[in-house]
């Protein structure tokens, strides 16, 4: 609905409900399955062996109840746009402030290294194409193509998404065929069988040192899980889809991660599956197909480009509420005559396009990346303990919304503080690894920018 202002007598225009619950479920799919599925799952099963299905099944379990807060809140108050918002209303302004601009900041750095990762995946069929070309080529499209609809950015996501779960399913149907048939590899001489899971050191074959080092990894392909609370401004319907998306987390955390992983295991012996390559494409090889690579870089490619697309996305709604509440300049609170942040979205993917040069430009580019991605993983946790954080607030300043709630966290408050000591758990993980300790040390770094942005903020609102 339009509201006229009376200030300049033109028509208000908010964010709309185009998202219907076919585009709110993708997205979650989307969310739950990163990049680190199809390309880190070789790295984490080395570290880890067979312990790393607990290690995802852990992570998973904590972030359904991260998602399960987020959704609570977000229902109770329907003017919330994201977590933002109700951080800000919860907890003061300055949390809304640090969230804000956090997530932003995290998608940014998460959107230069997918748009980078999207180019060296082009000159595996180009090899003579120059990076700069598929870099701006991509940003360009995932730009025009959100400044349409925000359905269009559903409908992206939809069959991006779709893409991924068809070769997850191709992967399982595949395994289980070599498994039941007893496929005997001349790769690594060994037959398809489910006992490969436990037959070669058994579950915990590093021992806890390297269950832990499986965390450090792993909690990186989460990233992005809570998305779906960037959306609930703009969902058709938030009270009934918004818990649908968020209670089928375990399902998909269960038969996109786990049983993927337990079919890779089964065929080749963890051993023998390289920390360098995608087991995906080495289960494909295995078959002898052909355009097992083609295919797979083509997944990989499109997985990077649903990352890049979710980042465009959420980075211009967080400006957008972000301007609402007089912390990010007033011109990203102006939505175009689609309803869209425009001035947001050509923001955000400036910024990408600025960093993507900057990391082109630094000698050792995949040690950048490195550091890059781990600062990243580390803001995302900032994200969802801010949630967790806002939530306990929820409950004593609002317990009157939480009773009237149907769609309450389960295990309340204590189990906010169990996934904060889970938390803090990791960042202790953080530092066993040198480019991982790295990344924490400079992580504070982005908090301080912060602190003082926020000071001159707060004192030109009080003049």
């Amino acid at each position: 609905m339009n509201v006229i202002s009376p200030e300049n007598k033109r028509p208000k225009r908010d964010l709309k409900r185009n998202l219907s619950n076919r585009h709110i479920q993708f997205i979650a799919i989307s969310g739950a399955i990163g990049t680190g599925l199809f390309m880190g799952s070789g790295k984490t099963i080395s570290l880890a062996g067979p312990s790393i299905l607990l290690v995802y099944m852990i992570i998973g379990f904590v972030l359904f109840f991260v998602m399960r807060a987020m959704g609570e809140i977000l229902l109770s108050n329907l003017n919330y746009k994201s977590f933002s918002d109700f951080a800000n209303d919860l907890l003061g302004p300055w949390a809304g402030f640090f969230t804000g601009w956090t997530y932003w900041f995290c998608w940014v750095i998460t959107g230069i290294a997918d748009v980078v990762a999207i180019a060296g995946y082009t000159q595996y069929w180009f090899p003579d194409l120059q990076s700069w070309i598929p870099m701006l080529l991509t940003v360009i499209l995932l730009l025009t193509l959100n400044l349409l609809t925000v359905k269009m950015f559903g409908e992206i996501e939809f069959w991006f998404s779709l893409i991924k779960i068809i070769a997850i399913i191709a992967l399982i149907a595949v395994g289980l065929v070599l498994i039941f048939t007893a496929y005997h590899s001349e790769t690594t001489g060994f037959n398809a069988a489910f006992s490969n899971i436990w037959e070669f050191g058994g579950l915990f074959p590093h021992g806890m040192l390297g269950f832990f080092a499986g965390f450090q990894i792993a909690i990186f392909a989460f990233v992005g899980i809570e998305l779906v609370g960037t959306t609930a401004a703009e969902t058709e319907d938030p009270t009934k889809n918004l818990p649908r998306a968020i209670n089928s987390v375990p399902v998909r955390i269960i038969f996109f991660y786990l049983f993927a992983l337990i079919i890779i295991m089964s065929v080749t012996p963890w051993s023998s599956i390289s920390p360098n390559k995608s087991p995906f494409v080495e289960l494909f090889t295995l078959i002898g197909l052909p355009a097992a690579a083609s295919i797979i870089n083509f997944v990989v490619l499109t997985s990077a480009a649903s990352s890049a697309n979710s980042g465009i996305y959420s980075t211009s709604r967080m400006l957008f509420g972000l301007a609402k509440k007089h912390d990010a300049p007033e011109q990203f609170g102006i939505l175009s005559r689609r309803s869209i942040p425009a001035n947001g979205l050509l923001f955000s993917c400036l910024c990408l396009l600025g960093g993507v040069i900057l990391i082109y430009l630094v000698p050792n580019v995949m040690d950048a990346f490195t550091i890059v991605t781990t600062i990243s993983a580390i803001l995302f946790m900032f994200i969802w303990s801010m949630i967790l954080i806002s939530y306990i607030a929820f409950r004593r300043k609002k317990a009157d919304l939480h009773r009237s709630s149907h769609f309450k966290m389960p295990g309340g408050v204590i189990m906010s503080l169990l996934c904060l000591a889970f938390f803090i758990f990791i960042i202790v993980l953080l530092t066993l690894e040198a480019d991982t300790r790295n990344a924490l040390i400079a992580t504070p770094i982005w908090f301080i920018i912060l602190g003082v942005s926020y000071y001159f903020h707060s004192s030109r609102q009080e003049k």
